[in-house]
């Protein structure tokens, strides 16, 4: 195991610099830049604006603006956000707890509910329940998340008023108090459902074909004919092996709840890294955006090593040297 760590982590390098090039060269091409998003409607002197970019380092060569880049993030320096005035560490660290709690939440609440449909729908198929569950992935599957999370904020929050419709806290509440994480619960409770709902279908679909491929193996038959009970059957048989393509997948959706919210917080108002994402691309402050599609994609690299892991970890036939 050791061994397959230090491998893949050598591995990660080339790959952070192949992505930090990308990350880098995109964020050049696109129109404009921080400072023209600032000063393209305060009719500002050409000769300011000049100055700026010269002090700011704009003007440099695109080589030299990368080495400088990359020199400062390897020392933990991400730079400063032309749009907020902070560095882009403290301005990522304020929004990344509010992301890592929302993307436990929805996860935790998606396999809470994928698990016991996917294998009661992978049992019984054919049953009632199996098609009252596969009508649910179709509809969960088809339905737009932008468009669901509206219909939730309209039901729950505008017609029965039982949830705020967006932030993530009142702001008269007071830290550390039972009134601050009530009202913490509260505002996350629309987010956590509008995503979890929907990212069921896939988890869902995938366990039940697994127990349905897995209950008419030879090994299971051997074990029924020997007389193992049925409940034993399913749990020590069945629902072991089909639960490896889940465990392989968790890795990748952990590092993707917490990089794919952005519809989720731009609709609810969360002040999440999502909501900071689209802000800053519309400001035109590059500095957050390069951080944050960085960050991202190391995310990506890290998720698949902990698949591998995890996937390891549940089946003790798989070993990684």
């Amino acid at each position: 195991m050791l061994k397959f760590l230090l491998r893949r982590i050598l591995i990660m390098i080339p790959q952070l610099f192949i992505l930090s090039v990308l990350i880098f060269t995109l964020a050049k091409a696109m129109p404009g830049d921080a400072l023209s998003g600032q000063l393209e409607n305060a009719h500002a002197d050409p000769k300011v604006i000049a100055e700026q970019r010269q002090k700011l380092g704009l003007d440099d060569p695109i080589q030299v603006q990368y080495i400088r880049w990359i020199n400062h993030a390897i020392h933990g320096d991400l730079g400063m956000s032309y749009t907020h005035k902070i560095p882009v560490t403290d301005l990522i660290g304020e929004r990344l707890w509010n992301t890592l709690l929302l993307a436990a939440a929805t996860l935790i609440v998606s396999y809470a509910i994928a698990i016991p449909f996917g294998v009661a729908s992978g049992r019984w198929t054919n049953s009632w329940l199996d098609k009252w569950v596969t009508c649910y992935t179709y509809f969960t599957y088809a339905t737009p998340l932008f468009i669901f999370a509206i219909l939730m904020m309209f039901l729950f929050s505008f017609e029965l008023n039982l949830f705020p419709s967006g932030g993530s806290v009142d702001p008269q509440a007071v830290p550390g108090t039972l009134n601050y994480f009530i009202s913490k619960f509260t505002h996350l409770v629309l987010p956590t459902l509008s995503g979890a709902l929907l990212a069921t279908s896939t988890t869902i679909q995938f366990l039940r074909n697994e127990v349905i491929d897995t209950k008419i193996q030879d090994f299971v038959a051997t074990a029924r004919s020997k007389g193992v009970p049925e409940s034993k059957v399913y749990s020590r048989h069945i629902l072991r092996n089909s639960f490896l393509p889940i465990a392989a997948f968790l890795g990748y959706d952990i590092t993707g709840l917490i990089g794919g919210s952005v519809f989720v917080e731009s609709i609810y108002s969360y002040p999440g890294l999502g909501q900071l994402f689209l802000d800053s691309i519309q400001q035109r402050d590059f500095t957050v955006v390069s951080a944050l599609v960085m960050i991202s994609g190391f995310a990506a690299l890290l998720g698949t090593l902990l698949s591998d892991i995890i996937l390891s970890a549940v089946d003790p036939r798989i070993r990684i040297d």
